[in-house]
């Protein structure tokens, strides 16, 4: 009985459908993850990249080394970008470079508090920063951590635009750079 389960034709067929349909969920909750700070998006990609290989095989994924390679670059960029945001705003609103560095450090610990401190944290590492090694007036610094805010608001743009990046990459290598 075993091998006539096991020797079924379609079974080739319910692996592939079987492992499109984990890949389409990883690629669907690492998109949501660009969105959301709770989830690590590009990572949740890169995973599915590489679930889909290991699922599938070098021939029926059609993802080859380079696609790994491009996703990893992809993914460490936007998240250098994400981690900087906060500071180059403040830089960008006129902060000294004390407000860039509490935004920075702000933007370290506010990773810790998500989802409110992803954007609290660089606000107040700036804010705070500026007061007091900077000895600015409550208004510049409000500027400076003002920017902060719009930096990380960018970032998490950039951080979407990325993911959608990574997801074109995975179906164009998939479906047409391998033929």
């Amino acid at each position: 009985m075993w091998e006539s389960i096991v020797g079924w034709a379609g079974w080739g067929t319910v692996g592939t459908v079987g492992a499109w349909i984990v890949t389409g969920c990883l690629l669907v909750a690492g998109l949501i993850g660009c969105i959301l700070p709770i989830l690590p998006g590009h990572l949740i990609i890169l995973i599915a990249a590489v679930a889909h290989r290991l699922m599938l095989g070098r021939e029926g994924s059609g993802l080859d080394w380079l696609s790994f390679v491009v996703l990893v670059v992809l993914m460490a960029a936007s998240q250098a970008f994400e981690l900087y945001s906060g500071a180059a705003g403040t830089k960008w609103f006129g902060g000294t470079k004390w407000g860039a560095w509490g935004a920075f450090i702000g933007s370290i610990v506010g990773m810790f508090f998500m989802p409110f401190g992803l954007l609290l944290g660089p606000l107040v590492g700036a804010l705070a920063f500026e007061l007091l090694f900077a000895r600015k007036e409550l208004k510049h610094a409000t500027v400076s951590g003002v920017g902060s805010v719009v930096g990380t608001v960018t970032g998490l743009a950039v951080k979407l635009v990325v993911g959608l990046a990574m997801l074109l990459w995975f179906f164009l290598d998939v479906f047409w750079i391998r033929n």
